[in-house]
């Protein structure tokens, strides 16, 4: 196997390598333990689990109101017992503001309904102050659900932290989204309010929502209150202003809860099935956020973390998390590539944000589209770019090099919505190799597993974890007896969490994550990783996106394995086009992986945070109908599954 290409060397001392070098100060002070390297850190993070997290827990202040009688109490999974007897609250946390003054900027809101709002820390707590206590009037209380039908603006964020100050139990979608979508996963967790706005501004087009909010009320019959947020689409009819919500002042209290105690739902993406309604506890959350946005994203307090999300996503409780370690926040809303591309560059250059995310796709069309960020704006903050949501070709790790060079940091991740945070990614005390991710995260016990449950490393396998970590879900709503949940982890190798990734971790310590292991290619025996497909034909000036399915023989045969793409504006597909994808993938990766057929389609479908709906379009050219596999209202592009139905027909 060649060696990968070593874009960026670590500092040597983790002194050198910003927050994450003072935690190992205080590891070896208080532990009396050394590590030559972030290998060693990583080791004994996931060995000594109780030492690992006890010293985050000191060395950040994490406020138990009630300590804990134990770091961990249970070991085994499912059921790991975190900080059993702790009780404390998520909100607290995120408003505290360690090392920030009053008036310093906690959220910088940017908008394409309305000009832009910016909070201080105590404009901030005001406001969380008085929703709670309005929050309080209309009846809610612990363990009630708050659901929002929201934007990424400050009311969301405020009515997150005011919920979870009273103990009660969040859950959120994106005002795109359709009515049912959104019923199928707020009817499950049964809310009593709900907060939703009238319509929203994508780019320069005004959208109504007023309907849907409609729809919204006659499918949830648990419902007590309506807020309306007036954002856009006008006025919501029978329902509390957000005006009267917090109209009278309040406390600013934090009700103590226990560490498993519900925060948030977070919903599965729909593209496989019914929502998973994933429960996501405060005390997990609360670690688990301060580990990762401090020691990976390196942030604290002074700086600024902006990363395009939808409230739907995961990566929107991840920026809102960004409070936790007293860093402020930018909220964005609206049309991504509206005007154009490079606008969220110009919003992080004005802003100041020191970290910023961004998404493969998007990265990609800034490549593609010849923009020059680095060369043509000042980033004088800037410190990392954040990358999640599906795999970044090594194109783009180059071209993130050359723009912005060895001072800031690419830091590729992947996690997911079940655990809330990373697994593996980078950060300033790990290298970066040309088109893998640096490594595991701290206090993540990953490897990959052949098909006998045996470690492999060179080789594609299963993505697992080891051994517990606290922002595993608290469960599933719903699943009273837990079996959906260790079904959906835990049903190949008892013990083990099993992530549904397919991966390569390298001699190296870096990996590689190649696509969902469920759409994973298996010609003559040999498994292939669909993102290795994509990384070679989307390089193609004539080729937009892809996709790539294989299709079994039940006889046993090598099935067939089947690409498609979308063009470039204006291209057609014919003989010689196919002739050079073929050519191209037998060249750089083998003659297994030429397909059989290729055809064009208008669209690829993904959903709405980027990832290829690979099992959907199998089981459509299976014979499943689209309603079956797949809502509309979770696609990017809601036709783009289609065409496949008519090929299947």
């Amino acid at each position: 196997m060649t060696a990968p290409e070593l874009l960026r060397t670590p500092p040597a001392d983790p002194r050198d390598a910003g927050r994450i070098g003072a935690f190992v100060a205080h590891v070896e002070r208080t532990r009396g333990t050394a590590f030559a390297d972030y290998a060693a850190l990583h080791h004994w993070s996931v060995t000594d689990l109780e030492g690992f997290w006890s010293a985050l827990v000191e060395h950040f202040d994490i406020a138990f109101t009630t300590p804990p009688t134990a770091v961990l109490g249970r070991r085994e999974m499912p059921g790991a017992q975190w900080f059993p007897g702790a009780e404390l609250n998520y909100a607290f946390h995120a408003l505290r503001g360690t090392g920030v003054a009053d008036d310093d900027v906690a959220v910088v809101a940017h908008s394409q309904t309305r000009a832009e709002v910016e909070l201080t820390w105590a404009q901030l707590r005001e406001a969380v102050a008085r929703a709670r206590a309005g929050l309080v009037r209309l009846g809610v209380g612990r363990g009630d659900r708050v659901v929002a039908y929201l934007p990424n603006i400050p009311e969301t964020l405020v009515a997150f932290l005011a919920a979870a100050s009273l103990g009660a139990v969040w859950a959120s979608c994106a005002p795109e989204f359709g009515a049912r979508s959104v019923i199928d996963r707020f009817a499950q967790v049964e809310p009593t309010v709900l907060l939703a706005v009238g319509g929203y501004t994508y780019g320069d087009k005004p959208v109504d929502r007023r309907a849907e909010v409609a729809a919204l009320r006659a499918g949830l019959p648990t419902l007590r209150h309506v807020v309306d947020v007036a954002y856009g689409g006008g006025p919501l009819p029978d329902a509390v202003t957000w005006e009267d919500l917090l109209a009278e002042p309040g406390p600013l209290a934090f009700d103590p809860v226990p560490f498993d105690h519900p925060l948030y739902v977070l919903f599965s993406s729909g593209t496989t099935g019914r929502p998973k309604a994933i429960v996501h506890g405060h005390g997990g959350i609360t670690v688990e956020h301060t580990k990762n946005h401090a020691l990976s994203w390196d942030l604290g307090p002074g700086d600024r973390l902006q990363w395009f999300t939808t409230t739907a996503w995961m990566m929107w409780n991840a920026l809102v998390s960004g409070l936790v370690v007293g860093a402020s926040v930018v909220l964005i809303d609206g049309n991504p590539v509206h005007p154009d591309p490079g606008w969220q560059w110009r919003l992080a250059a004005r802003t100041g944000a020191t970290v910023t995310g961004a998404s493969p796709g998007w990265l990609m069309a800034c490549r593609a589209a010849g923009l020059a960020p680095g060369r043509e704006l000042e980033f004088p903050r800037l410190r990392q770019i954040g990358v999640a949501g599906s795999p970044l070709p090594p194109e783009g790790y180059r071209w993130v090099t050359e723009q912005f060079g060895p001072g800031v940091l690419l830091n590729n991740g992947s996690g997911g919505t079940d655990v809330c945070t990373g697994m593996v990614q980078g950060g300033p005390w790990q290298p970066v190799w040309l088109g893998e991710i640096s490594g595991p995260t701290l206090g993540v016990a990953v490897a990959a597993f052949d098909a006998e449950g045996r470690p492999v490393v060179g080789e594609l396998g299963e993505l697992v974890i080891t051994e517990p970590m606290p922002s595993m879900p608290v469960c599933f709503w719903g699943d009273p007896d837990g079996e959906r949940y260790r079904d959906t982890y835990f049903d190949t190798w008892p013990g083990v969490w099993r992530h549904g990734d397919w991966a390569r971790f390298l001699p190296t310590g870096s990996c590689v994550i190649a696509g969902r292991s469920d759409a994973t290619l298996n010609r003559g025996g040999v498994r292939l990783g669909t993102a290795e497909f994509y990384a070679v034909v989307e390089e193609l000036p004539e080729v937009q996106d892809s996709l790539v399915v294989h299709l079994e023989d039940a006889a046993g045969g090598n099935g067939e394995l089947l690409l498609f793409l979308q063009l470039t504006e204006g291209v057609e597909l014919d003989d010689a086009l196919r002739a050079r994808v073929a050519g191209e993938l037998r060249a750089a990766l083998s003659p297994r992986h030429v397909p059989d057929r290729i055809a064009a389609v208008p669209a690829i479908p993904r959903n709405r945070t980027g990832k290829k709906l690979e099992l959907p379009v199998k089981k459509i050219l299976r014979g499943a109908a689209v309603e079956d596999v797949a809502s509309r209202d979770v696609l990017a592009v809601p036709t783009a599954l289609d065409a496949f139905e008519a090929i299947a027909r």
